[in-house]
């Protein structure tokens, strides 16, 4: 289960059937009876075009016995090591009939607990009650993202694209990015399935065509203690 070469290569990796049907079963109904209790909070967005819930494995702490499979943890440990935690989480509910779509981009920013001024972390935000910031290039470098896909993902319903090896250029404007001397892959992954990338591949989300649902659960990443008194906000320990 040795993944880590072409995570670092190509900036991703698909690895189907890490859920079986009943595991994803349980997932949904988790969610689903937990959401219906909460929609009104504010780490909850819905519109027609999208369904989200930003801090996930906070506000559905029920789910992560679910999530953190025997599978996942060996993914995780023997491509990453035992001193990874999560720093942030969304899941996403793409409708069937969704024009929603993202545009190709990095993932600059981290969740944090504070906004202080630390060097080299710059680009502050706060967005419901939530900092977020750029930090060195070096913490992106070794920070990863996990994607579970609750339903199939296709190029007809809004799967990932991505620029193979981008991450590579380091942080990059992609007004700068020669389109048509890169490699695109449309990322579709299996029911039950993960993509495994790093923050600082390029990726897009085009709109939904084929009127079918798409569900991912976005988990991230890292081992890094950040510096003076600043800390991760949604900093959870894998059980």
């Amino acid at each position: 289960m040795k993944y880590i070469n072409e995570i670092d290569t190509e900036g991703f990796i698909i690895i189907d059937a890490i859920y079986n049907e009943n595991e994803i079963e349980k997932l949904t109904s988790i969610i689903e009876s937990v959401t219906e209790d909460k929609a009104g909070k504010t780490t909850f967005r819905k519109s027609e075009d999208l369904f989200a819930i930003r801090q996930f494995h906070k506000e559905i702490p029920e789910a992560l016995d679910s999530i953190f499979n025997q599978n996942l943890k060996n993914i995780i440990k023997s491509n990453f090591g035992e001193d990874y935690f999560i720093t942030k989480s969304i899941y996403f509910d793409k409708p069937e009939k969704s024009n929603w779509f993202v545009a190709y981009h990095q993932d600059l920013t981290i969740s944090v607990d504070k906004k202080i001024d630390v060097e080299s972390f710059e680009n502050w935000t706060t967005k419901q009650d939530q900092f977020a910031v750029q930090p060195p290039k070096d913490i992106l470098e070794k920070n990863f993202t996990i994607r579970i896909h609750i339903d199939k993902t296709t190029k007809d319903n809004g799967a990932l694209k991505v620029i193979n090896n981008s991450h590579s250029k380091g942080i990059y404007r992609v007004e700068n990015m020669d389109f048509k001397n890169e490699k695109e892959t449309v990322c579709e992954v299996e029911k039950g399935g993960i993509m495994i990338m790093k923050p600082l591949l390029f990726h897009a989300s085009n709109k939904t065509t084929n009127n079918e649902r798409r569900r991912v659960i976005h988990i991230e990443f890292s081992n890094i203690e950040l510096p003076n008194g600043l800390d991760w906000s949604e900093r959870t320990n894998i059980n």
